[in-house]
């Protein structure tokens, strides 16, 4: 199948309804080994540095994204998910990613991995320069969504979610067909990342068998560590014309039960009880959130990041909540991101990073871009990369 073709599907995926993934933190993943039993992997090397310069504000970072023409082994990618590992250097993931045409390897995958150090950007790449987190035997590939490190001394335990992705489509119609895609389930990769080191991947494992069932709440859309439990929070699109949002729904569990269902709680507006049929709305999906989002809690409130009604909407919209349960009451709209059908122009996935040029009461967004016309995109993939914003966190006493 050629690159357009597959770029074809990834647009699709975009604008339909059913588009996103599940996430699965990698926060709450078990206790990984001792500094001295750190796994001694190989396989991952990083490229050659892509001089970046000072990226210390998010204009200088949106910049960065919008003009610079990148190396062969990374030219455009969506989701731009993060974390700062304990060196200091920023870890980014993304979904389907384009190379150079000069580049010895894939040149579509379904995912890859920058490392950012001071002035610097590197690719991260497996010994077969394919995907980072590599597809199935059976062509099932991988998208990420979300990413979160587990610090241990001298290394990080880095945790990349993923949804399993299934192409349905006949290579014989070009790739353009409708929905010619199903989304399975979440997975989930571990990659090790010494101080200073390139990540190894050691382990990865789909989480669940593959279901295709977007009515019902997809669980870890969002997900929030406190303590010793998890909060994981699901979206659901219901089969109504015209509702373009997801609702919104939470589950806990505790972390050493995370891949035991039997074990989940699910919130049903008053306690915490096992019959996940009753789970409650925290957001309706009237005016809902994107299929997934972010939720973090910050000084003792909680926020939920989103765009308001999924690809079709235009409304940056922070959540707020005295807890991990709600109520969730929605601010005003902090920016516009619409999608424009006059220019083909999509703007979808705006995720939240905390930790990301952090400064107090506000948060830096970035939301994904594409274009639909594939010709475009594929002479300038700058046209698909995130874009940086901050944001002011409203007031929650407000």
């Amino acid at each position: 199948m050629s690159v357009n073709d597959h770029w074809r599907r990834r647009v699709v995926a975009t604008v339909a309804p059913a588009a996103a993934a599940l996430v699965l933190m990698a926060a709450v993943l078990p206790e990984g080994p001792s500094a001295s039993e750190v796994p001694r992997v190989a396989g991952a090397s990083e490229t050659r540095c892509l001089p970046t310069g000072g990226l210390d504000t998010v204009a200088e970072l949106d910049a960065f994204a919008r003009e610079v023409r990148g190396n062969p082994e990374f030219q455009g990618g969506d989701v731009g998910a993060s974390v700062e590992l304990q060196d200091g250097r920023q870890l980014f993931v993304f979904g389907d990613t384009l190379r150079g045409a000069s580049f010895d390897g894939q040149g579509f995958v379904h995912n890859s991995m920058l490392v950012f150090s001071p002035a610097c950007a590197q690719a991260v790449l497996p010994a077969d320069h394919g995907a980072i987190v590599p597809d199935r035997r059976d062509g099932v590939g991988y998208w990420p969504m979300s990413v979160a490190k587990v610090e241990h001394p001298g290394y990080d335990l880095v945790g990349v979610s993923t949804q399993r992705v299934r192409d349905t489509g006949d290579p014989g119609d070009g790739g353009s067909g409708v929905f010619a895609f199903e989304q399975l389930g979440p997975a989930v990769a571990i990659f090790v990342v010494p101080r200073g080191g390139t990540p190894q991947l050691i382990d990865q494992q789909d989480l669940g068998p593959d279901l295709v069932d977007t009515t019902r709440p997809v669980w870890g859309a969002a997900t929030a560590v406190v303590g010793d439990q998890v909060y994981l929070y699901g979206t659901a699109r219901p089969d109504t014309t015209g509702v373009f949002g997801f609702s919104l729904q939470v589950a806990r569990v505790d972390l050493d039960d995370l891949l035991d269902p039997t074990a989940w709680r699910y919130w049903d507006g008053e306690r915490w009880q096992r019959d996940a049929d009753r789970v409650a709305e925290l957001v309706p999906a009237v005016g809902g959130v994107s299929q997934t989002l972010s939720v973090f809690e910050q000084d003792g409130h909680w926020y939920a990041v989103s765009k308001r009604d999924e690809v079709l909407g235009s409304d940056l919209t922070i959540w707020t909540a005295p807890a991990p349960t709600g109520p969730f009451t929605p601010s005003p709209a902090l920016a516009q991101i619409p999608s424009d059908a006059a220019t083909g122009t999509l703007r979808y996935l705006p995720l939240a990073h905390p930790d990301l040029l952090p400064r107090p009461g506000t948060v830096v967004i970035s939301y994904s871009q594409n274009d639909t016309d594939v010709g475009d995109v594929l002479a300038d993939p700058r046209l698909y990369r995130p874009r940086f914003l901050r944001v002011r966190l409203p007031d929650p006493t407000d």
